[in-house]
C-alpha cells in the first residue's frame, strides 16, 4: 500500500523515508519533525495550540513548551533550506499557537514524477500553425474557409456524443440491475466481520454528561477511579487494562470486557436522585458481569472505592496481592472529601497548561493543610511544582521552597515504591538537562 505523500509549498514530503525534497535537493528529518509537519499538513490554515500539538504528535507524553518551540524552530529552518530565506511556512499566532500557511496538495508516492512531467515546457507548435514565408505565400495561396469541406470535422463530435450516450445508458442499466438484485436477494445471509477478542483485556470508559449537580467534581472522581483501576490492574494483575475515560473516539476494540462509568440522573415523583453507575460487560456474549450503583456523598467516597475494587476482584476471580492493597491504603484519609478534590487536582495535572497546574497546586495545598498525613497528595503537590518550574523558572524563594519539598518527600516511608516519586525525579532531571542519570 502506498504511503501518503504531500506537497507543502515547494517541498515534496515523503513520510515513509522521513524526507523532504525540492529541485533536486533532499533533506532527511527526524521522525518527530516529520510527524509534526504531517500534522500541520492535515490542518492547513488552522491555528494549532501547543497543547493540541502535544496531544497528537507526542501522544500525551510529558513534554515542556520549550520542546515544542524548539521542534517548530528546527522545522522552519529545514523548510527554508536552500530557498527564499524570507518565506515563512509556519507562522506564530500570538497567544494562540502556530499555523501552516503554505498550500497543501495530497498525492500518491509516485506523483512527483507526474508533477515534474506536468511542469515540463509545452511541445513546439506544429509547422502548420507557423507564420508562412513570402515565397510560400506566393506559391501556395490558402483557400478560403468557405471552400474547405467540414464533413470530417462534423463527424467527430457526432461520434463522441454517440459514445457518451452509450456509456450513460450502460451505467444506468448497471445501476438498475444492482437495485433489482438487492431487492430480490434481501433475505440472503449477511456475513459480519468479527474481531478476535482477548478475555484478559479490559476497556475502561466514561460516559459524559452534565445532568447532575457538582458535575466537575463528580466527573473528576469517576475519571480518577478509572485511572486508578487501570494503573493498579496493569501493575498487580494478569489483566491488561486500557484507560479510555478521556478517549472520545468510538471504534471497534479487541478487548474482551468493557467497564463503563457514568452518572445517571433519575427523576422520581418529588425527588431527584443522581447516582454513579458502574457496569462491566463481557463483550463475547454481551452479558453483564457487574452492575453497581453508588450514591456519591461527601462521606462515602473512600468506601465506594473499596467496594468497587472488592467487587471487581470477585467477578474477575482475581485476588488482589498485598502490594496492591498497600497502594489502595495510600488513599485512606481522615477527610473523605479530600479524595474527590484529589482526583480533581489529578485531572487538572493531565491538562498540563500553566493555569491548570496553578489551580491544581492550590487544591493540593488545601488538601495538605486539612489532612497533613495524606502523603500521596503531598507527592502530587511536589510533582505539580516541578512541572511548573520546568515551564517557567522559579525565583530564589520558590527554588528554596522546592528544595525543601524534595527533602521532605525523601523522608516519606515507602516513597520509593510509588510511581509518582520517579515521575518527580525524571521531570526534575530533564529540566536540568541531565539525561544520563
Amino acid at each position: 500500500m502506498q504511503q501518503p505523500v504531500v506537497r507543502i509549498g515547494e517541498w515534496l514530503v515523503t513520510p515513509s523515508v522521513n524526507q523532504i525534497s525540492r529541485q533536486g535537493r533532499q533533506i532527511t528529518l527526524e521522525p518527530r519533525l516529520i510527524d509534526l509537519l504531517m500534522y500541520f499538513a492535515h490542518h492547513p490554515d488552522e491555528v494549532l495550540s501547543r497543547d493540541n500539538i502535544i496531544d497528537h504528535v507526542w501522544m500525551r507524553t510529558i513534554v515542556t513548551n520549550h520542546v515544542v518551540t524548539q521542534s517548530i524552530s528546527e522545522l522552519r529552518k529545514s523548510l527554508r533550506d536552500g530557498g527564499d530565506s524570507n518565506a515563512e511556512y509556519i507562522v506564530t499566532v500570538p497567544k494562540r499557537g502556530y499555523k501552516l500557511t503554505a498550500p497543501v496538495i495530497w498525492c500518491e508516492e509516485n506523483s512527483d514524477e507526474i508533477d515534474n512531467s506536468s511542469t515540463s515546457p509545452p511541445p513546439p507548435i506544429a509547422a502548420t500553425n507557423a507564420e508562412p514565408t513570402e515565397g510560400a505565400t506566393a506559391a501556395t495561396p490558402v483557400p478560403p474557409a468557405s471552400l474547405q469541406t467540414p464533413t470530417k470535422k462534423a463527424k467527430k463530435p457526432r461520434i463522441a456524443a454517440f459514445w457518451t450516450w452509450v456509456m450513460f445508458l450502460l451505467s444506468l442499466a448497471t445501476l438498475v440491475v444492482f437495485i433489482v438484485m438487492s431487492v430480490v436477494d434481501h433475505n440472503a445471509a449477511v456475513t459480519k466481520t468479527r474481531l478476535l477478542l482477548n478475555p484478559r483485556d479490559i476497556d475502561v470508559r466514561f460516559e459524559g454528561g452534565n445532568s447532575c449537580n457538582n458535575w466537575v467534581s463528580q466527573e473528576s472522581y469517576a475519571i480518577g477511579l478509572g485511572g486508578l483501576i487501570t494503573d493498579l490492574l496493569n501493575t498487580y494483575s494478569t489483566f491488561m487494562v486500557h484507560d479510555k475515560t478521556n478517549y472520545r473516539v468510538n471504534e471497534p476494540s479487541s478487548s474482551g470486557k468493557t467497564l463503563t462509568i457514568q452518572f445517571v440522573n433519575q427523576r422520581h415523583y418529588r425527588a431527584q436522585q443522581c447516582f454513579m453507575s458502574v457496569v462491566l460487560i463481557d463483550n463475547a456474549d454481551g452479558s453483564t458481569m457487574l452492575d453497581k450503583r453508588y450514591f456519591v456523598t461527601n462521606t462515602n467516597q473512600l468506601s465506594i472505592q473499596d467496594d468497587l475494587f472488592n467487587s471487581l476482584s470477585f467477578v474477575l476471580t482475581q485476588p488482589w496481592p498485598n502490594r496492591m492493597r498497600e497502594q489502595l491504603a495510600l488513599f485512606r484519609t481522615p477527610q473523605n472529601t479530600a479524595l474527590m478534590r484529589f482526583y480533581e487536582a489529578r485531572q487538572l495535572i493531565l491538562s498540563g497548561d500553566a493555569q491548570a497546574l496553578s489551580k491544581a497546586s492550590d487544591i493540593l495545598n488545601g488538601i495538605i493543610k486539612e489532612t497533613p498525613d495524606f502523603n500521596y497528595a503531598y507527592e502530587y503537590k511536589v510533582l505539580v511544582d516541578v512541572l511548573r518550574q520546568s515551564q517557567q523558572p522559579f525565583d530564589k524563594e520558590q527554588v528554596a521552597a522546592l528544595n525543601e519539598e524534595f527533602k521532605k518527600i525523601d523522608q516519606i516511608p515507602g516513597v520509593e515504591k510509588t510511581s509518582v516519586y520517579y515521575k518527580i525525579k525524571t521531570v526534575d532531571l530533564l529540566g536540568k538537562g541531565d539525561i544520563d542519570a
